[in-house]
């Protein structure tokens, strides 16, 4: 059970408050306004905890007295593509039908920095997609307006229930942390 200090969580995200909560970890909230960008040339799986780092170094400029900042990054992979948040409800239809009977990759990166030192790593989780019929795609779309996830879906909505038949690896990583082992690091802070 994490004891420390009081987490700031580098992160706009209601699951990774969620997960923070559900974990009895106390943290506060600090958006940064840190460029979600990576060098082309960089390999996928090193991007998640690229970005995290960016926004995990641009919220712990705002402190000064050794705060514990945890930021992460989720991507989702396809067939070697980065899949990334939907624009409008056009791509978010595109996203979900390219995932539709498809395995792919979700990739989260975690960056926990204090007094100086980081701690950096990613987990990865592949989730296994249903054939998803058009009316689905739809329905959870128009319900759900998933616009704010990449991937342009979350695991723990309806979507999840009736589309994914099998995760292989952490199911909260694909809600976007991996809450075990961001806990088991924090206690050893």
């Amino acid at each position: 059970m994490y004891t420390g200090k009081p987490v700031v969580l580098a992160s706009q995200s209601p699951r990774r408050r969620q997960l923070l909560e559900q974990a009895g970890i106390p943290f506060e909230v600090k958006v940064s306004d840190a460029e979600e960008t990576f060098p082309p040339e960089m390999p996928i799986p090193d991007v998640p905890v690229h970005i995290a780092r960016q926004k995990a170094k641009a919220v712990a400029a705002l402190y000064s007295n050794g705060e514990v900042i945890v930021a992460a990054d989720t991507i989702v992979v396809l067939n070697g593509t980065i899949i990334g948040k939907p624009a409008n409800r056009a791509d978010a239809i595109r996203i979900l039908t390219a995932l539709s009977g498809q395995v792919h990759e979700v990739i989260t990166g975690v960056v926990i920095l204090h007094n100086g030192r980081e701690d950096a790593f990613s987990q990865t989780t592949e989730v296994h997609f249903k054939p998803l019929l058009e009316e689905q795609i739809i329905y959870y779309i128009d319900h759900y307006q998933p616009y704010d996830k990449a991937g342009a879906y979350a695991i723990q909505e309806w979507i999840g229930a009736v589309g994914i038949d099998r995760i292989n690896g952490c199911f909260y990583n694909v809600m976007g942390l991996p809450i075990s082992q961001v806990a088991e690091r924090l206690e050893r802070i």
